[in-house]
């Protein structure tokens, strides 16, 4: 199930009340509100644990979100472009997280560089919607796997280390 750490991480992101998709119109707007109060709520928190690990953004609208994350090891900081884009479905439907420089350099990816998330992910979504929203997905998505399928793609010479 789930450990003590992400458990207390999961307790610092508040929970979502607006079951709305981008679709919902005036339903849509409070319910972004609620995403990125979220949002901000677990990167204070994750800064105030040193455990700072990502940059997000989105378009005018709130369907489309891009950025920045990073997995520290031995002190080197690898960082990846992030993006995904709100489905139609959403909230019911949970995004479908992109690394895309990492395309088809796992077998843990879908094309276009889609994180697997089916097996553990999926299931807990969908028995928390609307609770869940793009900072749960963040914690319980791209973490785990950032923590799982990075070090075994530096380990295998996958991922090397870029000088910034």
């Amino acid at each position: 199930m789930v450990d003590e750490a992400t458990r207390k991480s999961l307790s610092g992101i508040p929970l979502l009340k607006t079951k709305a998709g981008p679709r919902d119109k005036e339903l849509w707007v409070q319910r972004l509100k609620e995403e990125f109060q979220a949002l901000i709520k677990y990167v204070e928190t994750n800064k105030q644990q040193d455990n700072d690990w990502f940059r997000l953004e989105s378009n005018k609208e709130g369907t489309r979100w891009f950025g920045k994350c990073w997995y520290i090891q031995d002190l080197l900081k690898y960082e990846f472009d992030v993006e995904f884009d709100i489905p139609v479905t959403y909230p019911t439907t949970a995004p479908e997280i992109a690394l895309p420089e990492l395309d088809g350099k796992t077998a843990k990816m879908y094309r276009g560089g889609k994180i697997c998330l089916t097996d553990h992910f999926k299931p807990l979504w969908a028995r928390n919607v609307p609770k869940f929203g793009i900072a749960h997905a963040m914690a319980l998505g791209l973490g785990p796997w950032l923590a799982v399928e990075i070090p075994d793609l530096i380990q295998k010479g996958v991922v090397v280390y870029k000088e910034k």
